[in-house]
């Protein structure tokens, strides 16, 4: 903390990482177990999980034992498994102070951890805070392990649990909602848009299941990221050989991972590519980058659909929060669409700065670790977030402004289009071009001009046969 005044509390190691951090910590204990760590050190851990006593004063204990010594005060807590599993229930959440911007492989918040684990047990055994008796940070709670390792591990760990457990629920939840809006504008009819230029028709519900299906794609896309991002570095220690590590650990310690946390994590295939490189995320982020754009193109639609209440479009009508303005008594605005647009480009943000820092791995170590994965989880966090957001105080809540889509529709030109088959496109725009001029409706003009009879202008522009292949 001495060493890395930078940024102050807000910009802390993402919590997810600590937690992460707890139950490979967790793992690795019970793995070395099986190559002699001591029984009644991994007992300890073990009892861990069960003790629910206050730890709030091992703070004060620690500073005691060496006020200069920043890792002293992350002295005050857990060993191996015992003390890991109050390290990812968040027990210990106060005792991991450390912001991202320290060096780049992580170690701090490696040895953060470390000291944290090891004291928390040491207290529990009867010990002496500080002492490093019996549990030691090094010798035992990062028995076969390296920074190196464990920081690339925990990351993934981090955030693919994010992507289970926070953002595919809520992308979920928003497709569900959007279909349902699908389904339930299936039969109006409105015009369509390009260039935003007025189109040929479609429904409604067509529009929304474009947006759903946008949704649906994205996740997808991050479903697809998943294989990689089950890949575990544990067992690579400093440059990928293994070095200190014993036959078998790595496949281990990935396996006792996948078991505490439910998700199917395996020991990835080349420790070289995952210390040196972090591409699993830099293609989890292009995955949300793309979310990111998506909602951008949706929330811009509903809330410029949703304009007016008279001088715009208006053929939505977007939920009533709170209030618009403190000037203008009445005005609603689209407040949910504002903060989807602005999550959306903090992500777009986001994307450079994962970017930059995935193509940076030098020889066998990336040392943009920890602000790579700070800025994943933020884009995950946010765009799950502003996505149940939206969902529950915008997309549910949308009506549908029937009469006005409907006049909208009467006075286009563009229905003009379902006439080219029969008079050919230069009729068809001589049409277009004259109503456009003279303020009138294409059927006057059709029929002013004696290019058609009025029989024959209704029944070849229905826009009820225009919204799909003939």
């Amino acid at each position: 903390m001495m060493n890395f005044k930078i940024g102050g509390p807000e910009e802390r190691m993402p919590l997810p990482v600590i937690h992460a951090f707890g139950i490979l910590k967790k793992a690795a204990a019970l793995v070395n177990k099986e190559y002699g760590l001591d029984q009644k050190i991994v007992d300890a851990i073990a009892k861990a999980a069960v003790i629910s006593s206050s730890i709030h004063h091992l703070v004060n204990s620690c500073i005691l034992w060496d006020q200069i010594i920043f890792i002293s005060f992350l002295s005050c807590q857990s060993e191996s498994a015992v003390v890991t599993d109050e390290v990812v229930s968040g027990k210990l959440d106060d005792h991991f102070p450390l912001v991202v911007w320290q060096t780049g492989s992580g170690t701090q918040s490696n040895m953060n951890v470390n000291e944290v684990i090891s004291n928390r047990a040491i207290e529990m055994l009867g010990g002496e805070l500080g002492s490093k008796k019996p549990v030691h940070p090094n010798d035992h709670v990062n028995m076969s392990q390296s920074s190196n390792d464990t920081y690339p591990t925990a990351m993934h760990i981090a955030v693919a649990r994010e992507l289970n457990s926070r953002l595919l629920p809520s992308l979920q939840q928003l497709l569900d909602s959007l279909h349902r809006k699908s389904k339930e504008f299936e039969d109006i009819i409105k015009i369509g848009r390009t260039h935003t230029q007025d189109a040929v028709p479609l429904t409604l519900g067509q529009e929304f299941g474009g947006y759903a299906q946008q949704v649906e794609n994205g996740i997808g896309r991050v479903k697809d990221t998943l294989p990689r991002l089950y890949m575990l570095a544990a067992g690579g220690t400093a440059v990928g050989t293994g070095l200190n590590t014993r036959i078998g650990f790595a496949e281990k310690v990935a396996a006792k991972v996948a078991e505490l946390t439910g998700l199917p994590f395996v020991t990835a295939p080349n420790k070289f590519e995952a210390l040196a490189a972090h591409d699993a995320m830099v293609e989890v982020h292009g995955a949300l980058n793309t979310i990111a754009a998506s909602l951008m193109k949706i929330a811009n639609d509903i809330r410029f659909l949703g304009s007016g209440p008279r001088c715009g479009l208006g053929e939505l009508s977007l939920p009533e929060n709170e209030p618009g303005s403190s000037i203008m008594p009445g005005k609603v605005n689209p407040t949910q669409c504002e903060a989807v647009t602005m999550v959306a480009a903090q992500v777009f943000g986001n994307q450079v700065a994962v970017t930059v820092g995935g193509s940076n791995g030098h020889f066998e170590l990336n040392v943009f670790k920890p602000m790579i994965v700070r800025n994943v989880l933020q884009s995950i966090r946010l765009i799950a977030d502003a996505s149940v957001s939206f969902t529950v105080n915008c997309v549910d809540g949308i009506k549908a402004n029937k009469e006005n889509i409907a006049k909208i529709l009467r006075e286009s030109l563009m229905l003009v289009t379902a006439l080219n088959p029969h008079i050919g496109y230069d009729n068809a725009a001589k049409i277009a071009k004259t109503a456009h001029k003279n303020g009138t409706t294409l059927k006057e003009e059709a029929i002013k001009l004696g290019i058609l009879t009025a029989e024959q202008f209704d029944e070849w522009v229905r826009p009820e046969k225009m919204l799909a292949p003939k």
